[in-house]
Order: structure tokens, then sequence, then C-alpha cells
């Protein structure tokens, strides 16, 4: 080899290593490595899910009937879907500040709740434990709004793949927190409770400064690379589920969860191997000369500006005109679906109002039925070990419904105009076998409603979220992705507290005075416990899709446009 020849690949090492540097700071700063921080934030946000879990604990502990703890999930809901004071303040704050206020009520809540139940303060009064829960669950939200919707943001053509994706990993979290739990704990509740305190708080604070809004990029095989990374994820989902299924024959010790936990985390960083890769493809795009059609593009966007700006009012003019139309005065004068909302005209239009009765019908049901499988499987005679393999089930279907729905849901839209809220309508009907096969079970008849529950429970968010971004735009999406949230409380709390828990507590004192028992605690053995309560959430969740395909019909022509031209034209070019 020639000197020259040395000298030349010398230089070219010298110019690699140059540009090491250079492209990690990029890659940090860039939306690549912000999804594969949101992907791990909402991998442990799903904390509410694992409510069936430690419930038990809290109810032993502290000596309460299912009443008080249908009461303490119903506070769970409320925190985790009341998220107003969220959007709004993710509107006016940057988004490391959303991720830190997250963190602070995740540990605070979830420490608190732990506090109690191992006895480290004194027994808190029902109202107490109840505001505990409301502040953890909350948290939920700021992960949420950190993550969900400043990627929605920076990927727009892609939202219906993305939030299926993300929301998946917070559906599926339940079932990775508890691995992880048994791999570093054991059996054990109430560290699992401390768990839940620690691991979403230190991963919030480590991607704090990550996760912040770029805008969209034009990008050559965006629609591959969200194909990969459901792959990964649903390769992480079954090897989570032929764990669960294998665990009700063999017990595993300690060691072996802990290798299997190792695999998880190698499953979870791979996607971080794409998200390298991926923003390597845009850094050398960015490298390579301009071409001569480039270049054309360029000035033809120059053009374009300058007329733009020619064409804007002045100073002067637009402040006449905000004052002409403020928000309370353009409340009813709404503009055409798909363009930008304000935070009233969403709030006060009908497509809003149905979707918001659709979700209290929806969810409402969905919460109730997770929230009380723990009691359900306790009812039909199952032990311990079995219902929190119940509770798995759904964590790990949970994860299903809301990537199928994303994905599925996308494909329907994009390639046969099909209304997004159609699978909405599928969806609440599939709900009610689950329902009912829960009300008149059969042997083996709880596996199968959890994994329908589990399904259809998580196929329901991610279609409510792209909806509201497709309908009414994305400049206020951080308040209306959270508003919408609020209708889930109100179902819950009403078919939770004021049906199947009341139901549950007749029953249950109806086999008490049966049995000619005092009753210190109620308990109720049998499928008459819960079967009324869920004819009634097979009802309602009848409801609730009819009032979806009302919707349906309303956006079938919006939808047969094309929604995301407007994101195409305004991407950067790389």
């Amino acid at each position: 080899m020639t000197e020259e020849a040395k000298e030349s690949i010398s230089t070219k090492r010298g110019h690699k290593r140059n540009e090491i540097l250079p492209f990690t700071v990029e890659f940090l700063r860039g939306r690549w490595f912000a999804l594969f921080a949101s992907f791990l934030i909402m991998a442990s946000s799903g904390s509410v899910y694992l409510f069936g879990t430690y419930s038990n604990e809290i109810k032993t502990t502290l000596g309460y009937d299912q009443t008080t703890i249908n009461l303490l999930g119903f506070s769970k809901d409320v925190g985790a879907n009341v998220g107003i004071l969220t959007g709004l303040i993710a509107e006016i704050t940057p988004t490391w500040f959303v991720l830190l206020l997250g963190a602070a009520l995740n540990f605070g809540g979830y420490f608190m709740i732990w506090l109690a139940v191992t006895g480290k303060i004194a027994k808190p009064m029902v109202w107490q434990m109840c505001v505990y829960m409301a502040i953890g669950a909350n948290s939920q939200n700021f992960a949420n709004t950190g993550g969900v919707v400043t990627a929605v943001k920076n990927f727009p053509e892609s939202r219906g793949s993305l939030i299926g994706l993300l929301k998946g990993y917070a559906g599926l979290s339940g079932a990775i927190i508890t691995q992880v739990y048994l791999a570093v704990y054991g059996n054990d509740s109430k560290s699992l409770i401390f768990l839940i305190a620690c691991l979403p708080t230190a991963l919030s604070l480590i991607f704090i400064y990550t996760i912040r809004t770029m805008g969209p990029v034009k990008h050559p095989n965006e629609h591959r690379v969200f194909n990969q990374f459901l792959l990964l994820s649903i390769v992480l989902a079954l090897l989570l589920m032929v764990k669960t299924l294998i665990e009700r024959k063999i017990t595993f010790s300690k060691g072996t969860n802990a290798v299997i936990t190792t695999v998880l985390c190698l499953l979870l960083f791979a996607s971080l191997y794409i998200s390298i890769r991926e923003a390597l493809v845009v850094w050398n795009i960015k490298k390579q000369p301009p071409t001569a059609i480039t270049i054309e593009q360029s000035k033809s966007q120059v053009v374009e500006s300058s007329e733009e700006i020619s064409t804007k009012p002045t100073s002067s003019e637009q402040v006449d005109e905000k004052i002409e139309k403020s928000c309370f005065l353009t409340v009813f004068d709404k503009p055409e679906r798909g363009m930008d909302y304000t935070i009233l005209q969403a709030l006060t239009s009908i497509d809003m109002l149905i979707l918001l009765v659709t979700t209290i019908f929806g969810l409402g049901a969905s919460l109730t039925a997770v929230d009380n499988l723990g009691q359900i499987g306790e009812s039909l005679g199952y032990d311990n070990r079995t219902v929190t393999t119940f509770v798995s089930i759904i964590s790990i279907w949970n994860f299903f419904g809301r990537v199928f729905s994303g994905f599925v849901s996308e494909i329907l839209m994009v390639k046969y105009k099909l209304p997004r809220p159609l699978m909405m309508t599928m969806v609440l009907l599939f709900s009610c076998i689950g329902y009912l096969l829960i009300a008149f079970p059969f042997p083996g008849a709880l596996y199968i409603a959890s994994v329908i529950i589990g399904f259809t429970f998580g196929a329901q968010l991610p279609l409510i979220f792209a909806i509201i971004s497709e309908l009414f735009g994305l400049k206020y999406y951080a308040t209306l992705f959270n508003c919408a949230q609020i209708a889930s409380p109100l179902g819950s709390y009403i078919f939770k507290v004021k049906v199947t828990g009341a139901i549950y507590d007749t029953e249950a004192l109806k086999d008490v005075a049966a049995k000619g028992l005092a009753a210190k605690q109620l308990a109720c053995i049998g499928s008459h416990c819960y079967r009324l309560s869920f004819i009634i959430l097979a009802s309602v969740s009848c409801f609730g899709a009819l009032c979806s395909l009302i919707l349906v019909m309303r956006t079938r022509k919006f939808y047969q446009s094309d929604i995301y031209q407007k994101f195409r034209e305004n991407a950067d070019t790389l």
C-alpha cells in the first residue's frame, strides 16, 4: 500500500472520529432518541393497572371492605384520568417541567401508600388514602402528556401507529413492572408498591431534558421504522405472555425471574439501536451535497415564504383581529374538522360530546372490570397466584389491543378511508362478550374474559386520542388529550362504586347471613357475586357502541379526505 493510500485511509478515519461527537450530540437532542425515551417512560407509567395486584394487600392490612377498595379504585381513576390541569400546564411550560412535576407526584403518592401499608406511619383515614392514590395515579397524565403528545407533534403522519405503540407500552408496563419486582423482591405486594413509587420517577428524571417538541421532518421510510418498533414490542409481549402461561404450572425462582427480566430489558433497549440507525440515516442525508432538485425546491420554498410574508397583516391588524376574535367570542364559530380548534370550541362541539359519552360508558365499564378482577378471581375460587396471572394477562392483552387499534385503524383510514370511530364501535361490541363470560362463567371462562377485557380496554385509548388529534387539530392537543379522559372516572364511579361494589356487598351480606356468621369482613364466594353487575356493564357498553356509531356517520366525509396532507406540506425536508 502506498503512502498516499495510507494517508487517505488515516484521514477518513480521522473524519469519522471527528464526526462521532457531533452526531452523538445531535442524536441525543433529536426526535428519534426522544421517541426511545418516550418508550421507556411509557413502559413504566402504567402502575394504575397493577391496582388489582396490590389491592388485596391494602384491604387486608388496613381492614377495608370491598366498597372502600372500590372507592380507592375510583380515586385512582380520577387521578389517572382528570388531566385538564396537566394539559394547561403543558401549554405554558416546557416538557421538562411536565416530566419533573409528574415524577414528584408519582413518588409522593405511592410512597405514602407504601408507608401506610407497611405500618411505618399511623393508619391513614380513608379520605387520606384516596388522596394518596389520586396523587400517585395523576402522575400518569404527566407521563402521557410529556411522551405521547410530544411524539405525536414530532411524528404527525404516523400518529395512529405511534399512539398505539406508546399506549401499548403503557398497557404492557403492568406486566413489565411485575416482572422486575419478582426478580428483585420475589412475591411481596408491599415491595411492589415501593417499586411503583421509585422506578417511573427515576426514568422521568433521567430523560427530563431529552423529550421535547421538534416538529415533523420528512423521512424516507418512517412507516417501515414504526413497523420494526411494532415487531420488537410484539416479541416483548409474547415473551411475557409465554412466561405468564408457564407460570401457571411452574414456580420460577428469583434467579430465573432475573434472567427473564434481563431479556426484557434487552428487548426494550433494542429500540435504541433502531433509533440510532435512523438518526444516522438522517445525518448522512444532511451531509450529502444538495442536488439540482433540492435547490429548486429550496428556491420555490423561499418564494412561497416571501409571498406569505408580503400577504401577512401588520402587527396592528393582527392585534385588532385578536381582539375581535377572542376565544369566548368564537366558541360557536367553529372551524372545519381537522383544523386547529380552540379549547372551548372543541369542548362545546357535538363531536366531542359524543366522544365523551362513548368514553363514559366504554372506558367506565372496562375500568370497572379490570379493577375488580382480583376480587372476581377470589369469588370464583382461584388462589392468589392465579389471580396475579389474570392481572398479567389483562396487561399483556391490553398492549395487543392498543397496538392493534392504532396500526389497524391507521391502515383502514389511510388505505380504505374508513372512519377511525368505526373501530371504536367494533371494540365496544366485542367487550360485551368478556363481560357476559364473567356474568355466566364456566371452567376457564375467566382466562378468556381476561384476554377480551384486556384487549378491548387497551384498544379504546389510542382510538380516543387519535380521533381527538384528527378532528380538533394539534395546537391545543395537550389539553384536549387530557380533557377526553375526564369522562372515564365518572363512568368508573357509577359502575364501580354505585353498581358493582354495592351489589357485591349485598351478595356478601346474604352469604354471611345464610351461614350465620358475623360480618367482620365481607367476602362473597360464587358466580352470583358479579352476575348482575356484569350484565349491566355489557348493556352500557352496547349503548357506548351506539354513540360511537353516530360519530362514524357524522365524520365519514371528513375521513374520506387526505387528512395528513397539510403535515406533509409543512414538514422540514432533509
